[in-house]
């Protein structure tokens, strides 16, 4: 059989394709049949053992316990089943937590950028004449506070601030040779290695959380009849994308 991606006759894009993150919760439901796999985790035994004392009860001594006891079997699928998705929403529930925390730890490197910014702006501004954006940009972070609805804001006007920044000092060499603002720098270098490593890690947990939810049965079961939805995974600004493209040297 031929390969299906043939990546010698097949058809290449020859302009490339740019990625984006679909900015989009996708909700989790369960269909009929799932409710029928649960009934018939209590059902399917005890039914088929019922019929089966009542097919063979004349041979039997006591068909009456015979039947007891083989319901009382029978319907150990679906207590264990019970317990099954307890054990699901405690791992949901922790996984959730994880999540939350690895999204702090972004806004715990994200408030020390900006108070790293604060206190280079506090240095520079008397020194040398700043550009008014940095002073406006600086202002407003002063006031913000980072959640999950601004946390790539924050990040974007940080890092635009530093940029307009940096230059600056450059042209100011008595300036780019104090000690606390050569400090600032790297500490912000620092801090923005820092930053990237924490979204790769709070992207794991999304994309865990995200295939969870989907694994059928238990699991997916569970998701549904919480209402879950995927979570969305952290996102590049249209901004940043452009940068990555320029030349730097």
């Amino acid at each position: 059989m031929a390969n299906l991606l043939d990546e010698v006759t097949g058809v290449v894009n020859e302009n490339g394709r740019d990625i984006h993150v679909i900015d989009r919760q996708l909700p989790v439901t369960v269909g009929f049949g799932s409710t029928l796999f649960e009934i018939a985790l209590w059902v399917v035994i005890p039914v088929l053992v019922l019929g089966y004392v009542l097919i063979m009860q004349d041979t039997m001594e006591n068909p009456g316990l015979v039947a007891l006891v083989g319901c009382l079997i029978g319907i150990l699928p679906g207590v264990i089943f019970i317990f099954m998705k307890i054990s699901a929403q405690n791992y949901f529930q922790k996984l959730e937590q994880r999540i939350q925390a690895e999204a702090s730890n972004i806004d715990n490197y994200l408030e020390q950028r900006v108070q790293i910014l604060q206190n280079v702006v506090g240095l520079v501004e008397r020194a040398i004449e700043l550009d008014k954006d940095v002073m406006k940009s600086v202002a407003a972070l002063r006031s913000g506070i980072v959640n999950d609805a601004n946390r790539n804001d924050v990040n974007q006007q940080v890092s635009s601030a530093f940029n307009r920044l940096f230059p600056q000092v450059e042209a100011y060499p008595e300036l780019k040779a104090h000690n606390a603002i050569a400090d600032a720098m790297q500490q912000n270098s620092y801090l923005q290695r820092e930053i990237t490593a924490a979204r790769t890690v709070y992207n794991s947990r999304v994309t865990q959380w995200n295939t969870d939810i989907f694994s059928w049965p238990t699991k997916m079961i569970v998701a549904a009849r919480n209402r879950y939805t995927t979570r969305i995974p952290f996102t590049a600004s249209a901004e940043t994308k452009e940068m990555a493209r320029s030349k730097f040297f």
